[in-house]
């Protein structure tokens, strides 16, 4: 879903698709770390955090600015430009230097620097190799940089290496540093000219030297699409096992962890355990998802789901339980769930069409559920320089043929609007304002799940960030019909490491909610 990302009001029980509900509304590209669960409109902060995570991790380093300092001083020092088909010259720095100009042989020790102008930095006490075979022995501990564009970042520390920069092929032994925005080791590292294969591998983006969680895989392949691909695989919670599975697949900008198990407790579940299973089914277009929840007052309710995704076109086949932004819990036995979503080209505007069927039940009511919805949003549009205006709408049927007596039929259809002004007064404080029509509401409709009792809304927030790891959030919603304040939900998010703490507190219901949830940096 690159170009359209549409976020449905109600959500499954995992953690992973929870979060942001524009009923029929685009949000802003951006990952799943920060997630407000709530229907006010404070999704939209999610935004916000996430774009400045993304920024802070793809600042280069200073290690990483030194280096492209350094190739573009050695470029301009060539006695010639590099023409193309030639090998790309490197440079040697250390503080005894020897070289055999018959063989090419060359040994080098002291602070030994070795550049290769593609964008390759080695360093080590000591190194040797061969100029004219290309290549670089280094028996002891060596650190090497990896900066070449189209590729992943890469800083190792590791030992043995073995490296030809004519081929871009080598290997190190046990050896650990970053790749992207993950924390990686191994006891073996091999490098091609298109990947980098890493057996006995670990990964994680928690920096910490003991992490809070982490994935162990056999083989770990990293690729220049920014994919990491793994074999193998197993799921630890600090030193604790909480899952395996034959082969996982991540690309490295993803930023939410949804392998891992989410704890908390709210006023309707009690305490609670989520977590979410994903099995590859055929290719990388097919997978089966089990979405698990267990809790003291929910007991357990879970959902299995078979999809089918590529680039426009998404299926899913739905089981189970699933619930709202309000926990109010819905069984479809069984659903299916077809979107069709793309941009319209030289447009800043994006269009979607979703039809779901499948039976419900809830509350001692079943019904044949329909929603066939046709959806249109415009790309977030800067106003003086200051405001961000989000704008989209769609056209929606809703249709419920009642099986349980004494419950009539109910077909529900019309537009939906929403509009929403955005401003970031400075890097901690953050506000909205909106209003929306949804022509459903749980006056007009079978069942109440995902909806409100009114139509007309008008929406409101704030995001303050106190400290470095406190941010606070508070989200309005009122019934603009009535001239009512109906819901007023505040949320303190505090940043534990390599987590994150999120209280929540529904005033206008009377709820308390406690999340604790992997917050990768």
């Amino acid at each position: 879903m690159k170009n359209f990302y549409r976020l449905k009001k109600f959500t499954a029980v995992s953690l992973c698709t929870l979060g942001a509900n524009f009923i029929f509304s685009e949000a802003p590209k951006a990952e799943a770390v920060y997630e407000a669960r709530s229907d006010t409109g404070t999704e939209l902060f999610n935004y916000i955090e996430n774009r400045r995570r993304e920024e802070r991790a793809n600042a280069l380093t200073e290690e990483q600015k030194k280096l492209l300092k350094d190739i573009e001083t050695a470029k301009n020092n060539l006695p010639k430009p590099i023409q193309e088909g030639e090998p790309v010259p490197v440079a040697f720095e250390g503080s005894s230097l020897s070289f055999d100009a018959a063989t090419g042989e060359f040994s080098a020790a002291g602070k030994v620097d070795i550049i290769q102008l593609e964008g390759y930095r080695f360093q080590s006490r000591e190194a040797a190799g061969n100029i004219n075979e290309q290549e670089i022995r280094v028996h002891g501990k060596a650190h090497m940089l990896q900066l070449v564009e189209g590729a992943p970042r890469v800083t190792l520390d590791g030992y043995d290496t073995v490296y030809n920069y004519g081929t871009k092929t080598g290997t190190m032994g046990r050896a650990r540093g970053k790749a992207g925005e993950y924390y990686i080791s191994g006891k073996r590292f091999e490098f091609y000219p298109d990947h980098i294969v890493v057996y006995d591998a670990t990964q994680t983006k928690c920096g910490a030297k003991k992490p809070d969680y982490h994935v162990g895989a056999k083989r770990m392949e990293i690729w220049p699409e920014q994919i990491i691909r793994m074999y193998d695989v197993k799921f630890y919670v600090g030193e604790r096992m909480v899952g395996s599975r034959g082969y996982f697949e991540k690309k490295i900008e993803e930023g939410d962890n949804p392998y891992f198990p989410r704890l908390g407790y709210d006023t309707d579940h009690g305490a609670y355990i989520e977590d979410t299973f994903e099995i590859p089914v055929i290719n990388e277009h097919f997978k089966g998802v089990i979405h698990a929840h267990i809790g003291t007052k929910s007991h357990i309710r879970s959902n299995a789901e078979f999809h089918y995704d590529n680039r426009e076109f998404s299926a899913k086949a739905l089981y189970g339980y699933y619930y709202d932004t309000n926990k109010s819990w819905i069984k479809k036995e069984p659903g299916l769930d077809l979107l069709f979503r793309k941009r319209i080209p030289n447009l800043p505007m994006s269009y979607s069409i979703e039809y779901e069927i499948g039976d419900w039940s809830a509350r001692g009511i079943s019904s044949t559920h329909q929603e066939f919805e046709i959806g249109l949003a415009h790309d977030p549009i800067t106003l003086f320089k200051k405001y961000n205006l989000f704008l989209s709408t769609s056209y929606k049927i809703t249709k419920d043929d009642v099986k349980t007596s004494g419950v009539g039929d109910s077909t529900v259809k019309g537009m939906n609007y929403r509009g929403v002004v955005m401003r970031e007064f400075d890097d901690r404080f953050a506000a909205y304002l909106g209003y929306e029509y949804t022509k459903n509401n749980s006056q007009n409709s079978v069942f109440d799940f995902g909806l409100d009792s009114y139509s007309n809304k008008f929406i409101a927030g704030a995001s303050y960030r106190l400290t470095d790891r406190d941010r606070f959030v508070v989200g309005l919603k009122f019934d603009s019909a009535r001239r009512r304040l109906e819901d007023a939900d505040y949320y303190w998010y505090r940043d534990l490491h390599c987590s994150t703490a999120i209280i929540r507190w529904r005033q206008k219901r009377h709820k308390w909610e406690v999340r604790w949830q992997f917050t990768p940096w």
